[in-house]
């Protein structure tokens, strides 16, 4: 459900919405819908956006996405309605997504409190003094906690879009739909909770990003150096070297990283057994992914189900 408010900025509002498209496409599930307030809203760039559904009663699981509108020097704008709307859905169970100046709307509706969350810079100052429940954060792109994520300026809720998306899917769709795009996965959002799929994406090589995709789309299959290199037209120690140097680590040590993360992700979301889940993920058997899991972790895949 998106939600249009009077102002709002059209990249706030078509960035995020084109990365859930682009996600259908590729075998994703998000239905998109618009409402609003009103029926008719002018954006801050002057177009009219028209037809738009009343705020309707929302699921639990549902994703609220909050577009923000321009910033003006008396600030941000909520209307009551929305506030009363948004505390709602947040009692049924919804989840939220706001960009930029957007997290006002959240924050007036008390659903900052107690949380991390980022806006615009020129808001932060003002939100921590209106909301000082909230932990704002300051010098990261986009923030999750809990059900409720929030992005900093404009441009940066396509990452944080992607990122749902990541979260959702997986790796592989993430990295096709940033390719359909023509963005780079190179923008994590901050913090140490970051997947290393996102965090290894913050270089401009484009070889080493093509690698990336590849393992990324074909994370259960092995990938050998020579095989990586020709992709890309590269000698294996070519392809190594920028490898390394780009990201820190070797094709190898990025492949494995992705499928204990997939592994663990699977062990948390599922029932699956940890040698189906080994299966999945392309490791030899649930030996070799228990002691890899042990080796990095300290403990036992079995201690995500504990």
């Amino acid at each position: 459900m998106v939600v249009v408010q009077p102002a709002v900025n059209l990249l706030d509002l078509a960035g995020p919405v084109q990365v859930f498209d682009a996600a259908n496409h590729r075998g994703a599930a998000y239905r998109l819908e618009y409402a609003a307030v009103a029926d008719r809203v002018d954006s801050a760039q002057g177009l009219r956006l028209a037809d738009l559904g009343p705020l309707p009663d929302v699921s639990a699981g549902d994703l609220v996405l909050v577009p923000g509108p321009r910033l003006e020097r008396t600030g941000v704008r909520v209307d009551p309605e929305l506030v009363t709307w948004l505390r709602r859905s947040a009692a049924a169970g919804a989840e939220f997504a706001a960009v930029c100046s957007g997290a006002a709307a959240l924050g007036e509706a008390g659903l900052l409190d107690g949380r991390r969350c980022t806006t615009h810079w020129e808001l932060l100052e003002p939100m921590r003094s209106r909301y000082p429940r909230a932990k704002v954060q300051d010098g990261v792109l986009f923030t999750h906690d809990g059900p409720v994520s929030t992005s900093a300026g404009v441009a940066s809720g396509i990452d944080l879009a992607l990122s749902l998306v990541h979260r959702d899917h997986g790796p592989a769709t993430t990295a096709a739909v940033a390719r359909a795009l023509v963005v780079y996965l190179r923008r994590p959002g901050g913090g140490a909770q970051l997947s290393p799929f996102l965090s290894s994406r913050a270089h401009v090589d484009e070889a080493v990003h093509a690698v990336q995709d590849h393992i990324a789309e074909h994370l259960d299959r092995p990938h050998r150096l020579a095989d990586l290199a020709a992709r890309v037209h590269l000698s294996p120690r070519g392809l190594s070297r920028a490898f390394t140097a780009a990201t820190g680590i070797t094709p190898l040590e990025f492949h494995q990283r992705l499928r204990l993360a997939m592994a663990e992700d699977l062990l948390t979301a599922t029932d699956l057994t940890v040698s189906a889940v080994a299966a999945r993920t392309g490791f030899r058997d649930a030996r070799q992914l228990r002691r890899l899991y042990r080796e990095r972790h300290g403990a036992p895949p079995s201690s995500l189900r504990a």
